[in-house]
């Protein structure tokens, strides 16, 4: 299993490694939010490993005899906390390529710890000769399916379903759209059911840090005026730096934010009821009409309330010629693209019975 992730990429550089697996029929996964290091379309891509994995995937892990990671820390968010891969000595042969000699054998201890840049390990890389991969190459086919398979949208609690509001994003957008998040429960819909499919098409912090997609958005726009831009943030972390619009207004940076309001921090929500169910504290959150926000800088507002209006809405923001946010109320119920609220709060009451 190839594992690509970390910083120092180049274009180039992912071209090459695109090239590697491709001539030695391997399957290739992204670590936490640098999904756009390949095509998420390509045949030998197999997901992405962070909050939420596909539980196929992460068996995938588990299961290999082998990983080449090239890039990746491999902290805490790209090996589930540390339960993909054994710790320190891993169960399977680890090839641990990083840029920084102070990472290799930090938390694990590689068979082969390569200090290298990312492109000069491509480059070597795609140099080499291939070996035959039809041993694994069937492997390799069935991580792909089982990736499509997982990003299938299924039903949810409410009105909205974000799964398929992402899933259209994902055939709306044009490939080399810059697509902006934060931090919460919210952008693992985006990170499961949106393809990427260029280098520098994804701005997501791997350090969890929330407020982070609109001011990202608003920099982007102003590097990159020619190519649509759109951010998802929730309601808590577009509260954050949500001011940052007005700046996106005054200098005609027209990006489209997705706000995703479910009337709390999700994600603590989420561990107050795994951890001590029932007892909630500080999670809900008193929201404004963020469309009317938008409207109140200058910018353009719209309200979803129904998954089938989201389109219509968003193709109004884009034709607005404006900064613009669309405002999309969920329910509170669908916690997560796996579990609803009620059902986790049942799992931790029976867990502490």
């Amino acid at each position: 299993m190839v594992i690509v992730g970390g910083g120092g990429w180049t274009a180039e550089a992912c071209a090459d490694i695109k090239a590697f697996v491709e001539a030695n029929d391997l399957p290739v996964c992204a670590s936490f939010r640098n999904q756009d290091l390949i095509d998420n379309r390509h045949p030998n891509y197999v997901g992405d490993l962070g909050v939420g994995v596909g539980p196929a995937l992460g068996k995938r892990i588990k299961d290999c005899d082998l990983i080449l990671a090239i890039g990746p820390r491999l902290g805490e968010a790209t090996t589930g906390g540390y339960t993909l891969i054994d710790l320190p000595v891993p169960k399977q042969k680890l090839v641990h390529v990083h840029a920084g000699a102070e990472e290799l054998g930090r938390v694990y201890q590689a068979t082969l710890p390569i200090n290298s840049g990312m492109a000069n390990f491509a480059a070597a890389a795609r140099a080499m000769k291939p070996v035959d991969g039809k041993r694994w190459k069937a492997a390799t086919a069935a991580g792909h399916a089982e990736y499509l398979d997982n990003i299938k949208p299924g039903p949810l609690p409410g009105a909205v379903n974000m799964g398929e509001v992402i899933g259209w994003l994902n055939k709306r957008l044009p490939d080399d759209a810059i697509v902006t998040n934060g931090a919460g429960n919210y952008a693992a819909f985006l990170h499961r059911f949106f393809q990427y499919r260029g280098f520098k098409t994804q701005l997501a912090p791997t350090s969890g840090a929330m407020g982070y997609g609109v001011p990202a958005a608003v920099a982007a726009k102003i590097a990159e005026p020619g190519r649509m831009v759109v951010s998802l943030a929730g309601d808590g972390c577009f509260l954050m730096n949500g001011q940052e619009f007005a700046t996106a207004v005054q200098h005609g940076a027209n990006i489209v934010i997705v706000v995703v309001d479910n009337g709390m921090y999700g994600t603590i929500r989420m561990h107050q009821e795994r951890e001590y169910p029932t007892r909630v504290h500080g999670t809900e959150l008193k929201n404004p009409d963020f469309a009317a926000y938008a409207r109140a800088f200058g910018g353009h507002g719209e309200t979803v309330e129904k998954t089938a209006d989201f389109e219509a809405a968003f193709e109004r923001a884009l034709a607005s010629a404006k900064p613009a946010i669309v405002h999309v109320k969920t329910d509170p119920e669908a916690l997560t693209s796996r579990i609803t609220l009620t059902k986790l709060r049942e799992q931790a009451l029976a867990k502490a019975k």
